[in-house]
């Protein structure tokens, strides 16, 4: 079924693109290239600015070394970068997947465009798929003359007619569905931070409905000029675009006016105003040696920005890579936590080896009821039954309440679902990112990565992990004489399950739906 579907889209696809070129008029997306577009580089580590006053003399004290400390709380993680806006005084480079103009976004807008009036330069990468070009505020932002702003992977550019556009569908629409997938934030090339959350409100625990549980790592020292210059790879690359070629630039000055307005009277309104004055400034921190790092052995595995150029059966993912060599290592244990989590015949073959050979295996994904793509929940679960028999263990995460430990400051009563990418292999190598253990971290998104060689985070890791999978949070999904059993507990008492927990009949259809659909690999 899935080789006549592949045929079938060929034809369909060679259809179109011979009807587009016969109706002319048919011009293909121009190459980053033609439009004004310099090519710019991280300023030297070596460069003046408070940030590198308070963390070079810890660097120096330890060589070859790099300074981590973990970001767990959605509502910190909005504070720490935040911060690291206000602390920059040279560069900032910022690199995600998505970057929501919503209440948080607008924080960051704030902040952003007061560093650019201070001098630092801005350059801001972000995956087209999830920006809204015609929001004001995005050529708004990428007006001001310290900032630029290139979307990486677009579609089409301005230039093109409808036609054309109409044209790239059927002739370069695989290739669209690569997306740049990394996350990344960098201040003064000193201070950087790698994880799994985007920027948007659904990641800062500011969400009224529906937020995501992630994971960041801050860091210093040796591994931030690599976190730099593969930042750097990807802005200087032939599919990083400049704003200007997707958005022609209309913005007036009556407009940035009412623009700074708005953004002024948006940070006056909000609590984060308040929060942020209360909290010692990251600058001070480092300097007091307040801030918990952790110091340790590090990499950084990243896929070229060419892997949304290229074949899947030839695309390297680096990050998995990394993974499977310390996996092939492992003596004892490994830890999995992959919202997305679609490990395909050979993932199941590559666990189940692991267990064959003494390794205990521990999964923590989505239910059904808690994941924000019921797509991906469908190519799941058509391998849940077969790692389980293999011996792994297995927990979902319940569609609890959110819980925030400032009441009142980002408060709501939204469901939550999991987003963090960790891999924790014996309790002494950690893999934390934007990698997803599913077909589309491994062969079509670029990814990104960490490799922490340390005991002293792998134990606090861990650490969370168990709290995640604990009966109160997660499910432990079981099989009782070859039936799915899903344990948990609720209200102090043990439950349990015969079906997909608390999904409702509409998600328990939809998933159905998708699982006649042969499209397994685009998950």
């Amino acid at each position: 079924m899935r080789g006549t579907w592949k045929r079938s889209t060929s034809m369909i696809v060679v259809a179109g693109a011979l009807i587009v070129l016969v109706t002319g008029g048919y011009t293909p997306r121009h190459v980053a290239s033609d439009y004004q577009r310099e090519e710019s580089h991280a300023i030297a580590t070596t460069a003046d600015s408070a940030l590198r006053g308070v963390i070079a003399g810890p660097a120096a004290a330890h060589p070859g070394l790099s300074g981590f400390h973990l970001v767990t709380k959605g509502s910190d993680a909005l504070l720490v970068r935040l911060g690291m806006i206000v602390a920059a005084q040279r560069s900032l480079d910022i690199q995600y997947y998505s970057f929501q103009d919503d209440v948080s976004g607008k924080l960051i807008l704030e902040a952003l465009l007061e560093a650019a009036d201070r001098g630092v330069r801005i350059r801001i990468l972000i995956d087209d798929l999830t920006i809204k070009k015609s929001d004001k505020s995005w050529s708004l932002l990428n007006a001001h003359k310290n900032v630029e702003l290139r979307l990486f992977n677009p579609f089409a550019t301005n230039d093109q007619s409808y036609i054309s556009r109409f044209g790239n569908l059927f002739t370069t629409g695989m290739h669209f569905t690569r997306r740049m997938h990394n996350k990344a934030f960098i201040a003064d090339n000193q201070l950087a931070i790698i994880g799994g959350r985007n920027l948007g409100d659904a990641y800062f625990d500011n969400n009224q409905d529906f937020n995501f549980r992630d994971v960041d790592v801050m860091a210093i020292g040796d591994i931030t000029p690599r976190i730099s210059a593969d930042f750097d790879r990807f802005w200087n690359n032939g599919e990083a675009f400049p704003f200007t070629a997707l958005q022609p630039d209309k913005t007036q000055e009556a407009d940035m006016v009412e623009f700074r307005t708005m953004l002024k009277k948006h940070w006056e309104m909000t609590e984060v105003k308040d929060a942020l004055k209360s909290l010692p400034p990251l600058v001070a921190e480092f300097r007091n040696h307040t801030l918990e790092l952790v110091w340790a052995k590090a990499e950084l595995a990243a896929d070229t920005p060419a892997k949304v150029n290229q074949s899947r059966n030839v695309a390297v993912s680096k990050p998995v890579e990394s993974l499977e060599e310390l996996v092939a290592m492992a003596q004892h244990e490994f830890i999995a936590v992959s919202p997305y989590f679609v490990p395909g015949n050979n993932g199941v073959q590559w666990l189940r080896e692991l267990v064959k050979r003494g390794v205990k295996v521990r999964v923590l994904t989505n239910s059904l009821a808690s994941t924000d793509v019921v797509a991906v929940h469908a190519g799941y679960r058509r391998y849940r039954e077969e790692v389980l028999n293999d011996g792994i263990e297995l927990y979902e995460m319940e569609p609890i309440p959110g819980k925030h430990p400032r009441a009142g400051r980002f408060a709501s009563a939204s469901r939550v679902s999991l987003h963090t990418k960790l891999y924790i292999i014996d309790r002494s190598d950690i893999v934390v990112g934007t990698m997803n253990l599913d077909p589309r971290s491994i062969e079509l998104n670029t990814e990104v990565a960490l490799i922490i060689h340390s005991k002293e985070l792998a134990a606090q890791l861990t650490a969370l992990f168990e709290r995640a999978i604990s009966p109160a949070t997660s499910y432990h999904v079981m099989l009782d004489h070859k039936k799915l059993l899903w344990a948990a507990q609720e209200n102090g008492q043990e439950v349990s399950y015969t079906h997909e927990p608390k999904a409702g009949v509409k998600r328990s259809i939809e998933v159905d739906l998708y699982g006649l659909l042969p499209f397994e690999k685009q998950l």
